[in-house]
C-alpha cells in the first residue's frame, strides 16, 4: 500500500491547527486590549514594575 498521500494530509492538518490556534489567540489578545479593567502588564510603560510578569 502506498502512503504518499499521508504527508500532504499531515501538513494540511498541521497548518489548519496553527491557523486556528493563531486566530483564537488573536481574538483573546484583542479582547484583553479592549478591556479597560484588565491590569496593565509589568512590562508596559504604565504598568507596575514590582508585580510578577504575566
Amino acid at each position: 500500500m502506498d502512503f504518499n498521500f499521508l504527508l500532504p494530509l499531515l501538513a494540511m492538518f498541521t497548518l489548519l491547527g496553527a491557523l486556528i490556534f493563531s486566530l483564537v489567540n488573536k481574538k483573546q489578545t484583542e479582547d484583553r486590549k479592549k478591556d479597560r479593567t484588565a491590569p496593565a502588564s509589568s512590562l508596559a510603560v504604565d504598568g507596575n514594575p514590582h508585580t510578577k510578569v504575566d
